[in-house]
């Protein structure tokens, strides 16, 4: 998953924090997520369906109850 075109940097990254951003590596079986500030250290690898499930989890509308 290491190589570099492999990898690239989240649709959030904006001019100016361009550097300050995730960076996320497609493989069939499983997604990779580094920081882009530090590619050189270990990224997290998850299986795709974990990773869709999150997704899904982040993109509900929230309750708006407030912290628990």
């Amino acid at each position: 998953m290491g190589t570099r075109d492999n990898w690239r940097k989240s649709s959030y990254s904006g001019p100016g924090d361009g550097d300050s951003c995730v960076e996320i590596a497609t493989h069939p079986a499983h997604i990779a997520i580094r920081d882009s500030k530090i590619p050189a250290r270990a990224s997290l690898t998850f299986p795709l369906e974990a990773f869709t499930a999150f997704l899904v989890t982040l993109k509900r509308p929230h309750s708006g109850s407030g912290p628990r």
